[in-house]
């Protein structure tokens, strides 16, 4: 009789390196307060009429770093301007630097001013910017209409 081989499913394939990653990680223990490098990662901005609001994940998803107008320092109205946009740009990547991010993806939701303001200052930081999308949620269809009034 021949042998036979059963194949693999790519789900039990991605079961067996992902019980792999943590067994690894668990034998090389950080020091507490230890930051984890990134190379990669992906930068959100909310830019909405009363503030803009940055995120950056690595490319799982869990957050690196955060920031708004309003954490920089401004308040009331200067937080939706494009200079305070900037500024919080600026202040995350700072934060960010350390951490050896190189590339990035920007995804960039909402109205507000500090939309290109803050893309900008992410261009001009020295980071290599792969994609840029916009992710404003646009409505299709809309609610139902009033009837139509009988006089």
């Amino acid at each position: 009789m021949q042998d036979t081989i059963t194949p693999t499913t790519e789900i039990e394939e991605v079961a067996a390196t992902a019980a792999a990653v943590p067994a690894a990680a668990a034998g090389a223990k950080r020091k507490k307060g230890a930051k984890a490098k990134v190379a990669k990662g992906i930068v959100f901005v909310q830019s909405t009429y009363n503030n803009t609001i940055v995120s950056i994940t690595d490319p799982a998803g869990d957050v690196i770093a955060w920031g708004s107008a309003g954490l920089a320092g401004f308040k009331g109205s200067k937080k939706s301007t494009p200079y305070a946009a900037q500024k919080t740009m600026e202040d995350i990547l700072q934060r960010v630097k350390e951490r050896g991010l190189v590339e990035v993806d920007v995804f960039v939701k909402g109205i507000g001013s500090g939309r290109e303001s803050a893309v900008r200052a992410l261009q001009g930081s020295g980071l290599n910017v792969l994609s840029i999308k916009d992710t404003t949620p646009i409505p299709h269809g809309g609610v139902r209409p009033k009837k139509i009034r009988r006089v």
